[in-house]
């Protein structure tokens, strides 16, 4: 499989960005929900700095699939001849989730500076700060909810494709031949 991208497939540096992605995110989603749930401080800050080192690491990832796109790749053509309706939803999809992405990163460390919960997680310890009283963390938990939506959207699509329009567009993404 080549590097980059052939106008049937996705090459093999996209690929990887993208699966490695998708599972950090719903590493992410666990962290969240099982951080904001914990009821032992020790095992909430644990749960917290794993999650901000993972969306700084999902952070680098997202900006280095833009700049593969837009100086390096490009993607494989459409197939099976989609709508009109279809090409802008599949193309409002995928920057929906870069900038949602991009949004939760900012929104996230936002949230850590302005309570100084980046200092206890990562300075020396302390007590952790209300973070549901800071502003970004409002952005922070309803850009998640919409996150959340885009992403079932997004898979919904592509199972779509596969199992319904029978069109093996999984393939594309290094599953399937």
């Amino acid at each position: 499989m080549s590097l980059k991208s052939t106008p049937r497939r996705y090459g093999t540096i996209a690929i990887l960005i993208h699966w490695i992605t998708a599972a950090a995110i719903a590493v992410m989603l666990g962290t969240g929900l099982s951080a904001s749930n914990a009821s032992d401080p020790a095992t909430e800050a644990g749960l917290l700095r794993f999650h901000a080192i993972v969306g700084v690491c999902i952070a680098v990832l997202t900006v280095f699939r833009i700049v593969w796109w837009v100086f390096f790749d490009r993607r494989p053509e459409d197939g099976a001849s989609p709508s009109r309706l279809e090409h802008l939803a599949a193309r409002s999809v995928h920057y929906g989730l870069y900038l949602v992405i991009l949004v939760m990163v900012a929104s996230g460390m936002g949230t850590l500076i302005t309570t100084g919960g980046n200092l206890v997680l990562f300075g020396g310890g302390g007590a952790l700060p209300d973070f549901a009283l800071a502003p970004p963390f409002t952005v922070h938990a309803i850009v998640a909810r919409l996150l959340l939506i885009l992403a079932l959207g997004h898979i919904a699509a592509a199972l779509y494709h596969q199992f319904i329009r029978r069109d093996n567009l999984l393939a594309r993404m290094g599953l399937g031949r």
